[in-house]
């Protein structure tokens, strides 16, 4: 008697959850390679912390963190538990960056460096360059009480040097100062500083006068102060020429001119990168509150419409919700999923092979197993990818299992030990003997 046949349940892709065939994961575990060893260059050490925090740990920041973030609860919970979600899946690096130096403050070295590739969880509505599940990128410095300057000029070489390794074309790298916005509204006498800040923030998505409007109809600016605050967002140099254009502007404050050296030490120091790349823009905001100085914003410069690739800044003290330090600490976020699917949508991405195997070695008929088995195993010792066949077939059968997987070069083993070993290379068609212990790709 025959089993009732199991339901078959139809896949379907998740909205906002992107997966990879074989040959693109090659590629994004090359850039994730490449990014690593960037890190790593410049003395950056990897953390990796999970993927849940404590849903008070996630909320203590405040703001509209909680509308994003997915909790997590057992589907057959024990009917005693209480109903309230513990956890909750990470919705960005830095909350968890700031729990981890908080708990282990004591066994840190200063300035701490590090990084985190790993994946976050954001319950937004899916569009392009938002995903629900995305890989980040984030690297920052920590320090006690006081962090040198120094940093915030390094991180755009940072980003800058990675773009160029990854080769994902023209990029922009706008950066701008929360202290030149703050101490210019104050000068002009504003109160509400914070909410102009997030207004003029939404420059690149609503333009000039989608900003005047909102100032002059939400926070009621007259169009005299609306005027000043769009010519200060309208200055963007590639060089330190902003300072000039802000001081004719006639605004004294002491806030403003600290965030104009800060801004000026920033850009001298990154006169190395080749033009078009760096600039001063002073419409650059980063909405967060908890940024208070530098701040970074990267595009692709192709597709000026594309959400920021690569964003961050300083802020004052990271771990303010959970101890009673100051540590002030400067970094950035790589959206590497974004970027990615991006490209990949474009047409832009080299996608090689299905397999990073480099050697297929073949099993014919007149080829003992165990000879074959020790070939594949000597150039794995050797650090070249190998598989072997899985069992003797036709040599078009292999060929074609070569050539349909992309692997470079098919291993023929002899007949018998100590005869001569050929191999074929599939792009070329050529094919000749080697030698087992010195042959290279």
């Amino acid at each position: 008697m025959s089993e009732k046949p199991t339901k078959i349940v139809k896949p379907r892709p998740i909205s906002g959850y992107p997966e990879w065939l074989p040959e693109e994961r090659i590629v994004e575990l090359g850039w994730i390679d490449e990014i690593r060893a960037v890190f790593e260059s410049y003395g950056f050490a990897s953390i990796e912390t999970p993927s849940v925090e404590e849903v008070d740990v996630l909320t203590a920041k405040g703001g509209d963190a909680d509308k994003e973030i997915y909790t997590i609860k057992r589907l057959h919970e024990d009917p005693d538990a209480k109903s309230e979600a513990r956890v909750a899946l990470h919705y960005d690096m830095t909350v968890p960056l700031a729990r981890y130096v908080a708990q282990h403050y004591g066994d840190l070295v200063y300035p701490f460096k590090r990084y985190q590739i790993q994946k976050a969880w954001r319950g937004e509505r899916p569009q392009e360059g938002r995903f629900r599940e995305f890989l980040q990128c984030d690297i920052d410095v920590i320090d006690n009480d006081n962090l040198s300057i120094e940093f915030d000029a390094e991180m755009p070489a940072i980003a800058y040097e990675i773009f160029q390794r990854l080769n994902i074309g023209n990029v922009t790298i706008n950066i701008n100062n929360r202290k030149i916005l703050q101490g210019f509204y104050s000068g002009l006498g504003l109160e509400n500083v914070t909410q102009v800040i997030r207004v003029v923030d939404k420059m690149d998505k609503i333009g000039p006068d989608g900003v005047a409007k909102l100032l002059s109809n939400e926070l009621g600016l007259d169009d005299a102060m609306v005027g000043k605050c769009l010519s200060l967002a309208e200055i963007k140099t590639s060089d330190s020429g902003f300072v000039d254009k802000v001081t004719a502007l006639g605004v004294k404050n002491e806030t403003l001119d600290e965030g104009l050296r800060e801004l000026e030490f920033v850009m001298n120091a990154l006169s190395h990168i080749p033009p078009g790349v760096v600039f001063a823009d002073l419409s650059i905001a980063r909405g967060f509150d908890y940024y208070t100085g530098t701040v970074y914003e990267s595009k692709l410069a192709d597709y000026p419409d594309f959400p920021s690739i690569c964003s961050g800044g300083r802020y004052d003290n990271l771990v303010s919700s959970y101890m009673n330090k100051s540590l002030p600490g400067v970094g950035f976020s790589i959206g590497l999923t974004r970027i990615f699917v991006k490209l990949l949508k474009e047409g832009k991405l080299d996608i090689g092979a299905k397999s990073p195997t480099t050697v297929l070695v073949a099993q014919l008929p007149e080829t003992k197993r165990e000879l074959a088995a020790s070939v594949a195993q000597q150039l794995r010792s050797r650090g070249i990818n190998t598989e072997m066949y899985h069992e003797q077939a036709k040599l078009k059968n292999q060929m074609r299992y070569a050539e349909r997987k992309g692997i470079a070069f098919v291993w023929f083993p002899p007949s018998e030990e100590g005869a001569m070993h050929e191999v074929k290379n599939m792009a070329t068609g050529e094919q000749s003997s080697a030698d087992l212990l010195s042959w290279k790709p």
